[in-house]
């Protein structure tokens, strides 16, 4: 044991012994021109290395570079800058006096992606010719070094004027393998639009076809998201996915693609070509898809509903035209792409939405919507039509609809009281200007159908107001003991006409076991208004009079029903109503008295009288 012991410490004297000869022997600064004329040949880019190369010798023989830099030819900054840069060497091809490099570490490195860091080409220069067909994929590979490190970095996009995104603590571990197969580690944060997106990935790359072809296989991806207009918690979540980049033409395929983005599940593939026009494909599946969660949408409270009651003036102009949402949608004007989305399950504004399916094609802003449709509790729905954003503002175009779609439900979505709820049913065409709940009530326009089953007019019972009113003028009937606080109709159908704001309502009709209506009327949707004029027959619920009853039942009410929807006032002359029908009772029966007595002089006379009434 001894003797294995005094042989373990000889050999790392004699291997100290002979780091520190080689150290004191090879001079690094040798090298300084060796690497910049590699560099130089390798790549074009001219590699500058400030003050004295040094050696480091423990846990690894390295040699330490000061303030480094790498310019692209003709560039006015450099593309890359790093406070210093270790060199990890192979410690063998040194007795040859050779350099050998295992490993290439950055240490607060600057990478600029600028027009600024961009190769520029000389006037004079020549035109190096294009590798052929032929040519063999050694004779491509640019990545010839065992790992390379960047630490604590800085990567600056500059992809337009005035479009700067900054990619901070840039952490990247890169080992290749003999057959040229990397393994990469990366995380850092990206900045951009007040919004911060930390991340971090494990890949394995294949580069036996680079620059032509890169291949990767990212096994974990893990991000989140903060910042501007984004959840407090912010958006998080991990994914794993298959991509692949071509150069010739340039083109980026993603498949076997999974995310997660909070407790939204997402798979499928994506491609991009790139021009000067991209184009898109994107074909996505979601088991649960939850935009509410996304977005930080959350039902009105009762008294930011008062307060929205309160506040009704329409939007000025001016305030549409600097909306930060134009802006944003406005880059569906540099791309064109295909769409096709399927969600077993989507909420979106509380509403719970099954077997969503979306397909829809954007030429440069021009969106055609072929499909937009799903399933809501027990009703369905169907939204095809047009987005054009080409224009200053937004314009759209839809061809709604609807089944048996609950229409409380849609009125919670959009933070509208629920006045009328029921099975709602619509066909129709709209279109208008922006894209928002409060453009929709202000800007658009067009015309529907609609009908509604199992209708519910909530804060207004007709029937209570009609018998009430005739029980306070004729003793002889009266209504209900009791009354819930809203009518209720089996059937409702109309014909309406918006125009910016403004729900015409036309050819009302409504009927149940206790009454039925007619009428026409307006709805203001910016101030939250009606106006309407019903006839309404109330035909069940009367206790008292027979012969009134039946007179009653058979006698439509005028009623005008206006105001706020929260606060309805109504507008019911039932006295004179019952004025008239009495008069006319009686003129019918003294028409009746002059009829069989039409041969006297008193019958004769009533006759007279009666004509001139």
């Amino acid at each position: 044991m001894r003797r294995i012991l005094t042989t373990l410490v000889i050999l790392l004297i004699v291997l100290v012994a002979g780091m520190t000869a080689l150290v004191l022997l090879v001079n690094p600064n040798d090298f300084r021109d060796y690497m910049v004329r590699k560099v130089e040949q390798k790549s074009g880019y001219h590699l500058d290395l400030q003050g004295d190369l040094r050696w480091h010798a423990w846990p690894q023989l390295s040699i330490i570079t000061g303030r480094m830099s790498l310019t692209a030819p003709g560039a006015e900054t450099s593309v890359v800058t790093a406070e210093n840069m270790r060199l990890d060497v192979k410690l063998w091809p040194l007795l040859s006096h050779q350099l050998a490099v295992k490993q290439v570490m950055l240490k607060g490195a600057v990478i600029s992606l600028t027009p600024d860091s961009d190769a520029q080409q000389q006037p004079s220069a020549p035109v190096a010719p294009q590798s052929q067909p032929g040519s063999s994929a050694q004779d491509k590979w640019k990545f010839d070094i065992d790992e390379l490190k960047i630490v604590d970095s800085l990567l600056v996009w500059q992809r337009a004027d005035n479009d700067q995104i900054n990619v901070r603590e840039i952490n990247l571990s890169m080992t290749q393998s003999a057959h040229r197969q990397a393994k990469v580690s990366l995380s850092s944060r990206i900045n951009r639009n007040q919004r911060d997106l930390a991340f971090s990935l494990n890949a394995e790359v294949a580069l036996d076809k680079y620059p032509q072809n890169i291949a990767a296989n990212v096994t974990s991806f893990t991000y989140q998201l903060t910042g501007a207009d984004i959840l407090p918690a912010g958006i998080k979540g991990q994914g794993t996915l298959q991509a692949n980049y071509q150069a010739q033409p340039a083109t980026l395929t993603l498949s076997a693609l999974t995310l997660a983005a909070n407790d939204s599940q997402l798979s499928g593939s994506m491609s991009a070509s790139m021009g000067e026009a991209p184009d898109y494909n994107v074909n996505l599946q979601a088991s649960t898809l939850n935009l509410d969660a996304l977005s930080g949408w959350r039902p009105a409270s009762e008294n930011e509903g008062m307060q929205r009651g309160q506040s009704t003036s329409a939007a000025p102009i001016i305030a549409r035209e600097m909306d930060a949402n134009l802006d944003s949608i406005k880059i569906l004007n540099g791309f064109t792409a295909k769409l096709a989305l399927s969600a077993a399950n989507l909420t979106y504004r509380g509403l719970t939405i099954q077997q969503l399916d979306l397909h829809a094609n954007n030429h440069l802003g021009k969106v055609q919507i072929e499909t937009l449709k799903g399933k809501l509790h027990q009703g369905d729905f169907s939204i095809p039509g047009t987005l054009d954003t080409t224009t200053r503002i937004p314009t759209a175009t839809l061809q709604p609809v609807l089944n048996n779609v609950e229409l409380g439900q849609l009125l919670q979505a959009y933070h509208l009281p629920q006045v009328l709820t029921g099975n709602f049913s619509m066909t129709g065409e709209l279109s208008g200007e922006g894209l928002s709940s409060a453009d929709f009530t202000q800007h658009w326009r067009g015309q529907a159908q609609m009908t509604m089953e199992n209708a519910r007019l909530h804060g207004l019972n007709l029937q209570q107001m009609i018998q009430q009113a005739v029980a306070r003028s004729n003793g002889s009937v009266r209504g209900q003991d009791s009354y819930e606080r809203f009518t209720e109709v089996k059937n409702l159908q109309a014909g309406g006409q918006l125009q910016n704001g403004k729900l015409k309502l036309d050819d009302l009709r409504a009927d149940s076991e206790l009454l039925a209506l007619t009428g026409n009327g307006v709805v203001n949707l910016p101030a939250e208004t009606c106006d309407m004029n019903l006839n309404v027959r109330v035909v069940g619920g009367w206790r008292g009079n027979g012969s009134l009853i039946k007179t009653l039942q058979q006698t439509d009410v005028p009623l005008r029903v206006y105001g706020p929807w929260k606060q309805l006032n109504y507008q019911l002359e039932v006295e004179q109503l019952l004025r008239k029908q009495l008069q006319d009772e009686a003129k019918r029966a003294l028409g009746k008295w002059a009829d069989r007595n039409k041969e006297t002089q008193d019958g004769k006379n009533l006759k007279k009288l009666l004509d001139k009434l």
